[in-house]
């Protein structure tokens, strides 16, 4: 009798679930609607540049401080970091922190960060910045993405 009412009810648990589909993959943290934060960008900051920016050119005065908005993967070493940058630019700063709310609760480990790098124009030019998120310390490695601008300074 004892194996009858386990059978039955393994029968009916299962007839119950909801069939398992893959699902896409999330959604990145600062795009969802779960706390998104905005990036960290001091406020003396002229020109805001975002990852929907890639492969754009964007215009910014000569002295006036620039920021490169992305998102990244600090706590697994990934950080992003200039592999191509003109000669009439110079960094200007870093700042990071959370892409949600929940990140600032105690406990929360992992997750995607914002990153946001900083640069100047020290006099007028175009060129190419390229950004690399990588590990830095696997030199033989190739880059596990690449954001490119072209800086146009006046």
């Amino acid at each position: 009798m004892i194996r009858f009412a386990v059978l039955t009810l393994v029968l009916v648990m299962t007839a119950c679930t909801q069939p398992q589909t893959p699902s896409e993959p999330p959604a990145p943290a600062a795009t969802s609607n779960n706390g998104a934060l905005p990036a960290p960008t001091p406020s003396d900051v002229a020109v805001r540049i975002n990852a929907a920016q890639d492969g754009q050119t964007v215009q910014v005065g000569v002295n006036q401080r620039f920021a490169v908005e992305l998102v990244g993967i600090p706590t697994a070493g990934y950080v992003w970091q200039a592999a191509q940058m003109p000669a009439f630019l110079t960094r200007a700063g870093d700042a990071g922190g959370p892409t949600i709310t929940a990140q600032n609760q105690p406990g929360y480990t992992g997750g995607s960060h914002w990153e946001v790098l900083m640069f100047a124009a020290t006099g007028p030019g175009t060129g190419e910045l390229v950004l690399e998120q990588r590990r830095p310390w696997e030199t033989n490695e190739p880059p596990a993405h690449t954001f490119r601008v072209t800086v146009v300074a006046h």
